[in-house]
This record gives structure tokens, C-alpha cells and sequence, in this order.
């Protein structure tokens, strides 16, 4: 007797949504200080090649139709190419960040600068923020993370700026200090299911966190992709989706995998040099979310 085949649901339609992006040239790249645990001194850095990837991830974003502005790189900031750190943008207005580390304080005014001159409602902070960096937009939801740089205080301040939901989540792992090398934001939205709300959907990596914030994060979002560490641990979180695209690196070969099977289409790009700075394709990426 024949066994029977296995009737299996078919993978979610994704849609690519145009997107625009901030991003800004490595010129300065280097590794001169340590403020996270990537970062070593004393390892030798390549700005010219720094810059090569990170051309390939901005000829990337325009060969899939979205758009890419540029900020001036500033001498002495080797970090500013990390332009998520640069805000959180949302309808028009842009949120300015607060640097944890006097090392970055600098970019705040530029970063500032620049929003006001491409016409942002641009609002300057409080509290210590670090941008997209650590605050996220799923669906209708602002995801902040906090623990290693932003300060709760700082989530308050995001809600009366922006006017919605803010939700905290607290980082436990030092390589993970921001919540964008723990958590991705797949889809803008994920359509209505059998009459229940709207949510976005995501991956994250559950040992980044808490255990008060994996229990968030199951209850509301319960099909998310749970990311294995040794994805995680070469930044396979820190990518940038468009809703059917998702670009990661060519190392998370176990997260590529579980992207394919829900429908997604994983572009791999190596930033590996910027890695030694403590970021990757999400960080080099500010979203420009216009009203």
C-alpha cells in the first residue's frame, strides 16, 4: 500500500513595498574605540573595502526600485555610516537621536540638519535614543528596545512624539545592544486572518532577551520566525525587508532557509568589514517613512 501524500499549506504571497532610505558613505570607516563587543582596535580595518560592500548594498536598494538618499560622511565620526542610529522616522517626522557614547554625539546635529533640510518635522530629543537603531515599526506598534543604550525614558518621549503603542523589550546579550541586531521586521503588515487584527510580522532571536519580553513577543506574534543563535550571532537579524525581499548575510544560511519557506526571497550581501564596527545591513539603513 502507497503512503499517502501529505497535503501542505502554501507559502504566504509576499509583496515588495517600495521603500527610502537613508544611508551614508563609509569614507571614514575605522575602528578606533570600543563601545560594543565587536568592536577591537587593535584588529586592522579596510576602509576602501568597507566601502565596496556597502556600495554593493546601495546599488542593491536601487536595482529593486526603491529610493537612496545620502547623508555627508563627517571626518572623526568612523560610525556615522551606521545612519540607522540617525532617527526614527514615522509619517514625515523625524526623531533625532541622543548618542549614548560621546564617541557618536557628534552625528546628532548632522543627522538633525539634514532632516530639517529635506523638510522632516524634525524633533530633538531628551532622553538618550539611538534611533532605529533601537525603535522599530511593526504594523501600527513601536517595538523599543532598551538595556544597553536607549533609556526607558526615552520610550515615553517616543510615544508622545509619534502617538502610538510603544512597546519595551529588554536586551540581556551585550552583543546584541540594539534592537535591530535582534529583531527584524518582516512585513509592514500581515493581512487580517479570520477576522482578528492586523500585525507585522517578525524574526527575532528569543536569547537576546528577557524573559518578560520573550513573553511579549510570543503572545503577540505568535507565527514569528524564532532565529537560532548561531544565525544571530553573525547578524542575521540585522537586515532590511521590503515585505518580499530580505536582505541578510550570506552567513545566517539557517535563517535564509526559514525565509524561502514562508515565502520570502533572501538577498545575501557580505558586510563583513563593517561588521567590525558592530554593525551590518539594518544599521547602515535608516528608513524614510514619509506622511
Amino acid at each position: 500500500m502507497s503512503t499517502p501524500e501529505i497535503a501542505t499549506a502554501p507559502a504566504p504571497t509576499r509583496v515588495a513595498h517600495h521603500r527610502r532610505y537613508l544611508m551614508c558613505r563609509p569614507e571614514h570607516f575605522t575602528v578606533e574605540y570600543k563601545i560594543n563587543p565587536w568592536m577591537e582596535p587593535a584588529t586592522p580595518t579596510d576602509t576602501a573595502k568597507a566601502v565596496e560592500q556597502w556600495q554593493k548594498l546601495h546599488d542593491l536598494y536601487l536595482e529593486l526600485g526603491h529610493e537612496v538618499e545620502l547623508i555627508e560622511p563627517l571626518a572623526g565620526y568612523p560610525d556615522m555610516v551606521y545612519t540607522a542610529n540617525g532617527g526614527f522616522v514615522i509619517g514625515g517626522r523625524a526623531y533625532v537621536p541622543e548618542f549614548y557614547y560621546e564617541q557618536r554625539r557628534g552625528e546628532s546635529p548632522a543627522f538633525a540638519e539634514w532632516f530639517r533640510a529635506n523638510g522632516f518635522d524634525t524633533v530633538l530629543p531628551k532622553e538618550v535614543n539611538e534611533g532605529e537603531g533601537d525603535f522599530l515599526l511593526a504594523g501600527d506598534v513601536i517595538l523599543a528596545g532598551t538595556g544597553f543604550r536607549s533609556a526607558g525614558d526615552s520610550h515615553r518621549e517616543v510615544h508622545e512624539v509619534f502617538d502610538r503603542e510603544v512597546v519595551t523589550l529588554t536586551l540581556v546579550d551585550p552583543r546584541f545592544y540594539h534592537l535591530d541586531t535582534a529583531l527584524t521586521v518582516l512585513d509592514p503588515v500581515q493581512g487580517v486572518e479570520n477576522g482578528g487584527p492586523e500585525r507585522a510580522n517578525v524574526a527575532y532571536l528569543p536569547n537576546a532577551f528577557d524573559e518578560a519580553s520573550r513573553k511579549i513577543l510570543a503572545e503577540r506574534f505568535p507565527d514569528a520566525i524564532l532565529v537560532a543563535d548561531e544565525d544571530g550571532a553573525v547578524f542575521g537579524l540585522n537586515s532590511a525587508s521590503d515585505g518580499y525581499n530580505v536582505i541578510i548575510s550570506p552567513r545566517a544560511t539557517g535563517f535564509e532557509k526559514q525565509l524561502r519557506e514562508r515565502g520570502y526571497n533572501p538577498i545575501m550581501v557580505d558586510l563583513s568589514e563593517l561588521l567590525l564596527g558592530g554593525g551590518g545591513i539594518k544599521c547602515c539603513t535608516l528608513e524614510l517613512r514619509g506622511a
